[in-house]
């Protein structure tokens, strides 16, 4: 909840004249609702990729608050967070309303970004990778091979968004390999190994280059670091990396 639809306008253009051609890999700016057209028209014509931070798995209907995939679409939307952690623990969403949201997305031509993760007190236990674990398959549950082949993973432990505190490179990767090894014993090697599985968790550009230089790390969900100029360090770094 950043950023006015003035102020994402003002933003998104400054990006433009930076980072509006890159392509090497993908940038995906994903605003508030209210700024989602705004944005969507400004960055027509770059490489710059729009997306949602939520969705609601009806088409229409007395659900006063929600917004359709209909409603990203006709804005040219092309992405969109579901389970995000803070809507999973701030507004309680459960594995099942993810699964729900997951099936109506990947009925339409929208790329869902799946967010995953434990919270403190999970790790601490050592729960790390059974949270992990339940999540993706109640996320996946009723999916096809193909569905899920479509769907973007993003590992972020709870404990490190918004925190100021970063999972090691080594912690990070560790899970991401956790990741890839279940998605391969659960549908193959093809899969688990396209299957794009993005970091997020306090991302800054000082210690970016770290975590994106482990082999199954892809690129990164930023939060704080993509409301200022610092989002443009962070996308030179992983040009850096690619080269």
């Amino acid at each position: 909840m950043n950023k006015t639809n003035t102020q994402a306008a003002q933003f998104t253009s400054k990006l433009i004249g930076t980072i509006g051609n890159k392509s090497k890999f993908d940038v995906i700016l994903c605003p508030p609702y209210t700024a989602l057209e705004k944005v969507s028209d400004i960055v027509s014509g770059s490489k710059i990729k729009v997306g949602a931070q939520n969705v609601f798995y009806e088409d229409k209907g007395a659900f006063t608050g929600e917004i359709s995939t209909d409603m990203l679409l006709d804005l040219n939307v092309q992405y969109v967070i579901i389970g995000h952690s803070e809507r999973r623990h701030l507004f309680g969403e459960s594995d099942e309303l993810i699964n729900k949201k997951l099936k109506k997305v990947l009925k339409t031509e929208l790329v869902p970004i799946l967010c995953i993760g434990e919270k403190l007190e999970e790790r601490e236990k050592g729960l790390t990778f059974n949270v992990v674990e339940r999540q993706i398959k109640e996320a996946f549950f009723g999916l096809t091979y193909e569905e899920v082949s479509r769907i973007v993973l993003a590992y972020e432990p709870v404990w490190a968004i918004g925190t100021g505190k970063v999972a090691s490179p080594e912690q990070a990767q560790e899970v991401h390999e956790f990741i890839r090894t279940l998605l391969k014993d659960l549908f193959d090697e093809s899969l688990a190994e396209s299957m794009t599985i993005l970091y997020g968790g306090s991302i800054k550009a000082n210690n970016f280059l770290g975590l994106f230089l482990k082999s199954d790390i892809d690129g990164g969900l930023v939060g704080g670091a993509s409301l200022s100029e610092e989002f443009i360090e962070l996308t030179r770094v992983m040009e850096q990396i690619i080269e």
